[in-house]
Parts: structure tokens; C-alpha cells; sequence
């Protein structure tokens, strides 16, 4: 049971982060919208936030996603560990 626990918390983290950075790159450039240019200018634009271009962009949006699913695997086995000790196990 809690290997599905962990397995959703990861997955809802995952898709957590997943539609965050969809929304900033689709916002954030000079071209907004989900086309080839608006993609492209969301991630440079997303890239110079740490000094880059759009290469930088793009290992920033693949960190967020798998940022958020660690999140979710630490809050699920936090929430695990709490009710263990509560319960004496």
C-alpha cells in the first residue's frame, strides 16, 4: 500500500510540476502560446533566469517536474512516518 502511495504522491507531484512549466514557457516568452517560437522564446526566457539561453531553459523546465516529484514521494512518506508513530508501529 504504501508503494502506491509513494507511486501517486510522485505522479501528482510530477504532473504538478509538468503543468506549471507548460504554463510559464507558454506565458513567459516574447511569443506567447504553445507554438514552435513561443516555446522556443518561453525557454530561453526561462533560461536567462539563470544566465543562460534556451538550453539552460530547458534542463531548468526538466528539473521543476522532477523537483515536484520528489516533493510529492517526501510529502507521502512524511504523512507515512506521522501515522506510523501515532499508531506505535
Amino acid at each position: 500500500m504504501k508503494n502506491i502511495l509513494e507511486k501517486a504522491g510522485g505522479f501528482g507531484g510530477g504532473l504538478l510540476g509538468f503543468s506549471s512549466i507548460s504554463a510559464i514557457i507558454s506565458t513567459s516568452g516574447a511569443v506567447t502560446g504553445l507554438s514552435a517560437a513561443g516555446i522556443t522564446s518561453g525557454l530561453a526566457t526561462v533560461g536567462t533566469v539563470v544566465g543562460g539561453g534556451m538550453m539552460a531553459g530547458v534542463v531548468v523546465s526538466a528539473a521543476i517536474p522532477i523537483a515536484g516529484v520528489a516533493v510529492g514521494v517526501g510529502i507521502i512518506k512524511g504523512i507515512n512516518k506521522l501515522t506510523q508513530s501515532k499508531n506505535g508501529i
